[in-house]
């Protein structure tokens, strides 16, 4: 039986690993890597504690030790099947396994957080990544002289720098993705045009680099 004080860290786990570099709480506050850069967004703020609650309502599967189960509980998240949660499930036991050698007493919170981080981390890449592939596909639209490497240096850069605007299309593709999967159709909309000013801005950057 795990006491309820434990159930109060793992709540507040979800919390902090939900909002960390994403979500300025209370506020409808979507945030860049600080908060200093940030896009307003109504009802963004519902659409998170939905996905809180997704983590908070399945907590009985994780803490009876049945990790697969639990991820599956996320298959209503745009973009994820049975295969990726699988993949994602296949990673996240050999981080579990080499935990359970080392037990401890705060075993099941750092347990929850490992397996929180990953399934984040998964949604975060994946729509991420549709998002850069509408970057280089906009880059390509515009000039046919710039190579995939040429585009993909530029992006590096502007990732090791990390650039304000990969920092919002990373949270809004993000955003727009939770709002999908939770049928709030007016935000989707709205995180997609932010998306698309953004996307355009890292364009125009990527093309003066490559043509300076």
């Amino acid at each position: 039986m795990v006491a309820q004080q434990e159930i109060r860290k793992l709540y507040n786990a979800t919390d902090n690993l939900v909002n960390q570099q994403f979500y300025e709480g209370g506020n409808d506050t979507i945030i860049g890597r600080t908060p200093k850069v940030s896009v307003k967004i109504k009802q963004s703020g519902q659409i998170i504690k939905k996905f809180k609650d997704l983590f908070n309502s399945n907590l009985n599967s994780f803490l009876e030790g049945n990790y697969l189960n639990f991820l599956r509980s996320f298959k209503k998240i745009k973009g994820l099947n049975d295969d990726y949660i699988k993949e994602i499930y296949d990673e996240l036991k050999e981080k579990l396994e080499v935990l359970k050698e080392n037990a401890a007493d705060e075993e099941i919170v750092i347990s929850y957080t490992i397996v929180l981080g990953g399934l984040i981390s998964k949604i975060r890449d994946l729509h991420f990544n549709n998002s850069i592939a509408e970057v280089k596909k906009r880059i390509k639209g515009k000039s046919n002289d710039i190579s995939d490497n040429d585009i993909q240096k530029e992006l590096n850069n502007l990732f090791m720098r990390n650039n304000d605007n990969i920092s919002l299309l990373y949270n809004l593709s993000y955003l727009d993705a939770l709002a999908s999967s939770f049928n709030y159709s007016k935000v989707a909309r709205v995180c997609k045009i932010q998306k698309g000013k953004y996307i355009n801005r890292i364009v125009k950057i990527i093309l003066s680099n490559v043509n300076a």
